[in-house]
């Protein structure tokens, strides 16, 4: 039943079209006319009009001449749930979920300057395993999370060649241009995967995390042994890997249409 005895919309209702109007708002479009959101929503433009006049009202908008904004209010009121929220907690369950449906271990990447960092990991229950612990560091270069950050966050690719495209093995990317060949397909794709860049017999496979904003926050992925990670598992893993990343970046606030186009590395 969508109509109460009175004739107005049940309240399940309203909010359900409150929440389309909303999310008409992205970091790429910040600011809509009404025209705008009503075809963005689909819903009669009578209807439309009506909830944002009292979207505005109630400070959920804001307005400026013909066109608006999501309302300060609105931002003020939900600091408080962004207050303290800790990213290894919110991943976990990403985490936990890539590693049981890989059986590989599940490593959660953050970034400083040229490298990375394990902050968070889930152990493969194999007894023949590639050695992750929280908190170790590796170069962003060698390796499929490190090339996720500079694939998707041009500071990073900068970092890491200032710092140095170092020699790890014989199979690691030095060259410049073929780096940024890999870069620019990792953004094509949304994943990246590696074979002995950093250690021999190792191989590994990571995908992008997303924050509120549409900002790169960190890198998910697995990493095994050779012998259980080839060329050829990587069709089978890759979606795994990029379903495991587009959960996490939602559980960190993280919507579709709120990231900006992927960056290019500067040459």
């Amino acid at each position: 039943m969508t109509t109460n005895d009175t004739g107005g919309t049940a309240p399940l209702l309203v909010l359900q079209k409150i929440r389309q109007i909303l999310e008409c708002f992205t970091i790429e479009q910040p600011e809509l006319n009404l025209q705008q959101i009503t075809k963005a929503t689909g819903l009669p433009a009578s209807t439309c009009q009506r909830l944002v006049n009292n979207l505005m009202r109630e400070g959920f908008l804001d307005r400026s001449e013909d066109t608006y904004r999501i309302g300060l209010a609105l931002v003020r009121w939900a600091a408080p749930g962004t207050f303290g929220l800790d990213m290894v907690q919110l991943t976990r369950p990403a985490l936990n979920k890539l590693r049981d449906a890989t059986g590989e271990s599940a490593c959660l990447y953050v970034r400083d300057g040229a490298f990375r960092t394990v902050v968070s990991l889930a152990e493969t229950r194999h007894v023949v395993m590639r050695l992750f612990m929280v908190g170790m560091v590796m170069s962003l270069h060698a390796g499929s999370a490190g090339k996720v950050f500079m694939a998707f966050d041009p500071s990073a690719r900068r970092a890491a060649v200032s710092h140095g495209l170092t020699r790890h093995t014989s199979r690691t990317v030095v060259d410049i241009d073929d780096l940024d060949q890999q870069l620019e397909e990792i953004r094509r794709s949304g994943f990246s995967a590696t074979f002995e860049e950093r250690d021999f017999g190792a191989a590994s496979i990571s995908a992008p995390v997303f924050g509120s904003s549409g900002e790169l926050v960190a890198a998910i992925g697995i990493g095994a042994p050779t012998q259980r990670l080839t060329s050829a598992d990587v069709s089978r893993f890759a979606p795994l890997v990029i379903a495991a990343g587009e959960e996490a970046s939602r559980h960190l606030g993280y919507r579709p249409g709120s990231r900006l186009a992927p960056a290019r590395g500067d040459h």
